[in-house]
This record gives C-alpha cells, sequence and structure tokens, in this order.
C-alpha cells in the first residue's frame, strides 16, 4: 500500500482521541471518543466538523473563464459555461463507455474554475485534466491548502462568528471570506444531507480554525464513519461502491446533474466522453437503476448483498452497493441497483444474508429528508 499520507490536521485528530484508519492512501480519523453513532446524531442537530483535506483541489486557468468552461465541458456532460460566477455545480468525470470514473465538484470563481475531486481517484483525475487541458488551460494542483466541511442545522450560526458574510450565502454559492485574518474559499455545500459549508484554508491555519470551531458548544469533530451513515441516509453516492467505470449517469439516477444544454437537442448536445450511451440512455431507458432500499427488522444489509424478487427465486435481479445502520433513520439503512421492472417505490424484494432470504423495500431517496438553504 506505500507510505499513508497526513493532513495537516493529523496532530489534531490525534490529540482529540481520533481513531485513525488508512483511507485513499491516508491516515484519517474514523470516529473519535463520541463514536460514530453520536457523532451522526449530532451532526443532525447541531454541527459536526470533518477533515476532508485529503480531497484533490485543482484550479484551472485560461485566457478567460469562458476559454476554461468550454475546454472543461469536453470532459464532464454538464453546463460548465452558463454557471454563473460565484456559483458550484456537481460533476461527472465520465468514460468513452459512458460510465463514471469520478464524480466532482466545480466553482465559477470568475476568472478561473476551481475543481474538487474525490481521494482516490485524484491522481487519475488531475492526469486526465492535464492531458485534455494543457497547455492552452493551466492545471494547478493545489497542495498547501486544508479542506474541511462543517455541516448541520447550526453551521451558518458556528461558521458565521467568526465571518458574518457566510449566513448570506446560498445553497451552492462560493465565495472568498475572510476567515481569522486569512483568505478562505467557501462554498455552501458538503456530502450529509444538511446545511452546512466546505471550506479550503492555507493549511498552517488549518488547526486555528478547526479548534475555533471546536471551541463552540454546538461543533463536534467528526469521523469517517459517521460521515458514511449521513451520506447513506441522504441517498448521496459513494465512488467505487454506487457510481462506477461502468455504471451510467442514468443507471445511477444522477440525471438531474445532465443540464438539457448537453442532451438531444440542446445548444452544446454530447461533446463529452460517452455521449453516445448516455444520450442513448437518457432517450431509450436502462435495464438497472439506483434506487433507496429499507430493510425490515435491524439487520443491515451490507454492500454485495445479492437481492431477489422472490423468496425462492435462483437468479438475483440486482444488489446492495452501499448499507448499514441509518441513526437518524432509526434503522438499517441501504442503497443500489435492481432491474428496472423493481425499481418502483414500494416493490417489496429479498436480500440474501447470510444464507436467508430477509425481505427489504425499494424506497424514494434520501431516506431522510435534505435540509439545504435554498
Amino acid at each position: 500500500m506505500g507510505e499513508l499520507h497526513r493532513t495537516p490536521l493529523y496532530d489534531l485528530h490525534v490529540a482529540l482521541g481520533a481513531k485513525m484508519v488508512p483511507f485513499a492512501g491516508y491516515e484519517m480519523p474514523v470516529q473519535y471518543k463520541l463514536g460514530v453513532m453520536k457523532e451522526h446524531l449530532h451532526t443532525r442537530a447541531a454541527a459536526g466538523l470533518f477533515d476532508v483535506s485529503h480531497m484533490g483541489q485543482v484550479i484551472l486557468r485560461g485566457d478567460s473563464y469562458a476559454a476554461v468552461a468550454a475546454a472543461f465541458e469536453t470532459l464532464v456532460p454538464m453546463d460548465v459555461l452558463g454557471l454563473g460566477v460565484g456559483r458550484q455545480r456537481y460533476g461527472l468525470f465520465t468514460n468513452t463507455n459512458g460510465g463514471i470514473d469520478d464524480d466532482l465538484m466545480f466553482a465559477n470563481r470568475g476568472d478561473h474554475l476551481f475543481v474538487v475531486v474525490n481521494a482516490a481517484c485524484k491522481e487519475a483525475d488531475i492526469a486526465r485534466m492535464k492531458a485534455a487541458l494543457e497547455p492552452d488551460i493551466s492545471v494547478e494542483v493545489i497542495t498547501d491548502r486544508a479542506l474541511v466541511a462543517l455541516q448541520g442545522p447550526v453551521a451558518e450560526v458556528a461558521l458565521a462568528r467568526l465571518a458574518p458574510a457566510v449566513a448570506e450565502m446560498r445553497f451552492m454559492d462560493v465565495a472568498a471570506v475572510d476567515l481569522m485574518g486569512v483568505e478562505a474559499w467557501v462554498s455552501r455545500s458538503g456530502y450529509t444531507g444538511e446545511d452546512g459549508y466546505e471550506i479550503s484554508i492555507p493549511a498552517a491555519q488549518a488547526d486555528t480554525l478547526c479548534r475555533a470551531l471546536l471551541d463552540m458548544d454546538e461543533v463536534e469533530a467528526i469521523g469517517l464513519g459517521a460521515r458514511d451513515s449521513l451520506r447513506l441516509e441522504a441517498g448521496l453516492c459513494l465512488y467505487g461502491n454506487d457510481i462506477d467505470a461502468i455504471t451510467s449517469p442514468v443507471e445511477a439516477g444522477l440525471t438531474w446533474a445532465l443540464q438539457k444544454v448537453r442532451r438531444a437537442g440542446g445548444d452544446r448536445a454530447g461533446g463529452f466522453p460517452g455521449a453516445e450511451r448516455i444520450l442513448g440512455d437518457l432517450a431509450e431507458g436502462v435495464a438497472r437503476k439506483r434506487v433507496g432500499l429499507v430493510p425490515e427488522g435491524r439487520a443491515p444489509m451490507r454492500a454485495g448483498t445479492e437481492i431477489y424478487a422472490g423468496a425462492e427465486d435462483e437468479t438475483p435481479i440486482g444488489a446492495v452497493t452501499s448499507g448499514g445502520f441509518g441513526p437518524s433513520f432509526e434503522g438499517p439503512v441501504a442503497m443500489g441497483y435492481v432491474g428496472a421492472a423493481y425499481a418502483t417505490d414500494g416493490t417489496e424484494l429479498f436480500g440474501e444474508v447470510r444464507g436467508k432470504r430477509l425481505p427489504l423495500k425499494v424506497a424514494k431517496l434520501p431516506l431522510v429528508p435534505a435540509n439545504f438553504k435554498r
């Protein structure tokens, strides 16, 4: 596996008593002294602070934002050119087969595009951007900034104590904000289904900022364990589990992320990797779909659990891709793929757990309502 990297907040995690685990090539906190269950519930009730500095931060620059956007649109099926200044959008790197090689966030920062990619894929993503965009577009990899997420219904109150301007931001707004004397790049977004912010800050000031936030009664440090259960309840995909290189955005239920201008009949239709398959899926439908799943009883159904239409059927019609216990849902939660004929909400199916067929139902995502500030 090689030597693990450490984020700028490693010493703080240790000081807080975190249990550190290998994740995407980094030593990361999976939980703190509160434990996963209480960390999850605290984030839903107040505010949780997450270290996401392992993710990749990249700036794309060219002669103009329009030039950068046009070039970036050759890599993603999103409307980059039409994104307003100070706004952020969810994106996908697709491949020539129409599968998803990573999901990401990108923001119009006026004269450049700011891109945040997943930790496990960032080397490949950066190589992809350099190969496709340089030399006309410069690909600047940011290595001297930390990235943290403050999530929960009290996130605004907490962060506004340090930077009052953040209270005026809407969901998916981005802004450069003075935060304790340094420039922070703040977006009103996150990966929990809750209101909150993602904050890029110079690495040298990250510890100071996090300690100031953690000194507030409403804020607790939250690890990867609760991050996973929070995003699962919120119906948010984890790359490598719920989306991957063979899954199209249409199968994954991510059609909302494909703006009309890039679809058939749009002004800039196609022109991205895998366009033929993806536009075909939009027009003709798909054989399988990602759905929410609610097992009956208290036993979770984990990733890899095969799903059957009937208790005695021999051929599976799908599988769980993410599953566990939902502390806010107060029961087991999952998501996965099933044949399109079985994807209607309320459909009764069976998951095979340790040789037994246990009932579950297809359920609308998110399983816990989102709490974004629109």
